[in-house]
């Protein structure tokens, strides 16, 4: 039996997130969700629900949370960024009503959500009073990039290359070239090392988020002394790493 409930962090519709709570809970590690899709609109939360139900079956508090795309008012440079954070610093009020362990928070993101989960991970040791960020707030034990997009100048120059439409341009507003100082505050490859650990997980069969990202990622990383791990899945598409069903699944399971 799992509980569920909807809460607000904002004010905006999409300023919201789901907490599941297992049945007879007491003092559970927390794992907080962040979906994909290019960090637009017209992509929800409800990607994240079988992999919530699935965890929190398996004893995890889950918070599945949204937040203000592109296409939103709002969305975009910076509001999905201090959405992110201001979500995730909303545990400290469902502290008070829940018995959730902050002590044990994982962050768990997918592709897009990959991105803003590494992201967060490097707002930990951030405390610079003229960030355009808010403050996190909350202790992060691990980050889980399944199948993120480490790094937003590669991520573009493979959109331009193809010719089609750049989300990255979309979320920061502009290239490279034109808001250089936007991808380095936001692409996770440009804040290396972080003060948390991390595990990247991807599949060989990506189409949309190269695998490559994940392995240049982790090499930068490593040279940095970081502490973080990689597993590389043969056989494995972009979709199939949030499947319960799937043996991705199992090796999301093993990194928690």
């Amino acid at each position: 039996m799992v509980n569920k409930s909807k809460f607000y962090y904002g004010e905006h519709e999409s300023q919201f997130g789901v907490l599941r709570m297992p049945e007879n809970s007491n003092s559970c590690p927390v794992i907080v969700l962040i979906h994909g899709g290019f960090w637009q609109a017209r992509y929800n939360l409800e990607e994240n629900n079988p992999i919530a139900d699935d965890l929190t079956h398996k004893g995890y508090a889950t918070w599945n949370i949204e937040y203000r795309r592109v296409g939103e008012e709002g969305g975009g440079w910076t509001g999905t960024f201090n959405d992110v954070i201001n979500a995730v610093n909303h545990l400290l009020k469902l502290n008070e009503s829940y018995p959730i362990d902050l002590s044990r928070v994982v962050v768990i993101g997918h592709s897009a959500g990959g991105h803003l989960a590494l992201w967060l991970a490097s707002r930990i040791k951030s405390i610079t009073n003229d960030s355009p960020f808010n403050q996190l707030s909350v202790s992060i034990q691990k980050v889980i990039s399944l199948a993120g997009v480490t790094d937003l100048v590669k991520m573009w120059n493979i959109h331009d290359h193809k010719k089609i439409k750049s989300h990255t341009a979309a979320l920061l507003e502009g290239s490279p070239e034109e808001v250089p100082e936007r991808y380095k505050l936001s692409s996770p490859a440009e804040l290396l090392p972080m003060n948390v650990e991390q595990v990247l997980i991807h599949g060989e069969l990506d189409h949309h988020v190269p695998v490559n990202l994940s392995k240049e990622y982790y090499k930068c990383a490593v040279e940095k002394g970081g502490n973080i791990k990689i597993v590389i899945l043969p056989d494995i598409d972009h979709f199939k790493i949030i499947e319960p069903a799937s043996s991705a699944w199992n090796s999301v399971i093993n990194s928690i």
